[in-house]
């Protein structure tokens, strides 16, 4: 089990401003014996603004740092399985050079057009099935966007703007904190853009603590651009209108070649040209994910979610996974390779956008609509039934683990009252981990299932 107990706050500012010093084998991890050139010297890195841990956090009232401010520890002090950086340099250019030759929009998806009651239209089980096989491009694929996404036509004008690669976080319900990146390289910020959602409850809790003015028109702090979306005119739980962004990246920034979304709890530790390198161009992957560090089964997964309370209908898990499981959803094994696992930690996803990633996103988006935005749950089911196929690098967690910070969710708003859960539906009964039984009696369709992944006959007692 991982450890989750708290950091003193000068361990972490130590560690986040120089990671490997814990441990200097972790420096492989983040360059590699290849990578004797990567500048740390430059002038943008010895700012405060890249050089603080908790920059953005020190502005707050000592009631909200709480238990906010301190990183989660890992159980891992070494990595076995190292990732190896490129020269920065030799990044920069190459990347560059996949701007220049890509053409606009080759091999494009097209995407149903209209106006639906919800952002992805609300679409039936079959409907929403019929597109997972895409052999046709004349085909248009539902990928939300069938209400207006509301936000200010000059953020945009600047998310179109973005023409390579694009950073991508939000924050709904005032959750979480701003955090910077760090060790960016000198001539990032020329390729990448960083943007960042927010609904107006966090936004309001930004302009309490003097980060921006609402007076202003335009919003940024530190790398960030801020982009205040109406959620008055989107879904009612803060958690559904963050998948917005998470799924739809490659629709709100439809001139960008690659894609990092990073959930506002974890704070980037790597330059993300590098990541995007690294991860997906020299893998020759559309997306790449870690694996989950305790989960291989979707199913292990579901039944944690009902365990742990994350949900609040318990009826609507049951039919999610038993709609599922009836239309083929298997448990991992070998012959799912080259997939390693049936569930990802999704709170970081790099993208390469294309037809497989961007279909990949759309799919998913569908069923968080249809169900619940437990991104984990159909994510095995839509990987699988997909065609083209995905083409996937599930990274180890350790890897993960390095490459970015993590921080517990806020527990107090910006005025200091402690934070309501808010549930995706009115007056529901909560889930509990009895989540398998169905009259009585053990699984209902999802009986094959559990007994392939138990390794039990389906005819035993």
């Amino acid at each position: 089990m991982m450890q989750h107990h708290q950091l003193s706050r000068n361990k972490v500012e130590e560690e986040a401003a120089n990671p490997w010093k814990r441990n200097p084998q972790r420096k492989s991890l983040y360059y590699g014996e290849a990578n004797n050139h990567f500048q740390t010297s430059h002038p943008l890195l010895e700012t405060p603004l890249f050089f603080s841990a908790l920059s953005l956090h020190h502005s707050l009232p000592r009631s909200l740092h709480h238990s906010l401010s301190y990183a989660l520890s890992t159980s891992r002090s070494t990595c076995s399985s190292p990732l190896f950086f490129s020269d920065y340099w030799d990044v920069v250019r190459e990347i560059k050079d996949y701007k220049r030759n890509s053409r606009p929009h080759s091999g494009a998806l097209r995407y149903m057009q209209g106006n639906a009651d919800t952002f992805a239209g609300n679409l039936s089980t079959l409907t929403r099935f019929s597109y997972f096989d895409h052999q046709n491009d004349s085909i248009e694929v539902p990928c939300g966007f069938l209400k207006k996404f509301p936000i200010s036509d000059s953020d945009r004008i600047a998310m179109e703007k973005c023409d390579s690669v694009v950073v991508v976080s939000a924050i709904f319900n005032d959750h979480d904190k701003i955090r910077q990146p760090k060790g960016l390289g000198s001539n990032t910020l020329e390729d990448v853009c960083f943007f960042m959602f927010v609904d107006d409850v966090t936004l309001k809790g930004l302009e309490h603590h003097g980060l921006v003015s609402l007076k202003s028109r335009e919003h940024k702090i530190g790398v960030w651009r801020i982009v205040k979306v109406a959620k008055e005119y989107l879904y009612q739980n803060p958690a559904m209108n963050g998948v917005i962004p998470k799924y739809l990246v490659h629709r709100l920034f439809p001139n960008s070649h690659f894609s990092i979304w990073i959930d506002a709890k974890l704070q980037l530790m790597v330059d993300p040209l590098l990541l995007i390198h690294s991860l997906v161009i020299s893998e020759n992957v559309d997306m790449a994910i870690s694996k989950h560090p305790f989960y291989v089964h979707t199913m292990e997964e579901a039944m944690a979610t009902a365990r742990w309370k994350k949900l609040w209908d318990v009826n609507a898990l049951k039919v999610q996974m038993e709609t599922y499981c009836e239309n083929g959803l298997q448990p991992w094994s070998p012959s799912k390779q080259p997939y390693v696992s049936d569930v990802p930690d999704s709170a970081l996803i790099l993208r390469r956008h294309g037809v497989g990633s961007n279909l990949f996103s759309c799919l998913i988006f569908n069923e968080l609509e249809a169900f619940n935005p437990r991104d984990q749950l159909p994510f095995a089911f839509v990987r699988d039934h997909m065609k083209p196929n995905l083409k996937l690098n599930m990274f180890e967690v350790e890897v993960f683990e390095q490459v970015a910070l993590e921080y517990r969710h806020n527990l107090k708003s910006s005025d200091g009252t402690t934070l309501k859960k808010v549930s995706s539906s009115g007056r529901t009964k909560r889930a509990h981990p009895d989540l398998l039984y169905v009259n009585g009696s053990c699984c209902g369709k999802c009986q094959k299932y559990l007994s392939i992944m138990w390794a039990e006959s389906p005819n035993d007692d």
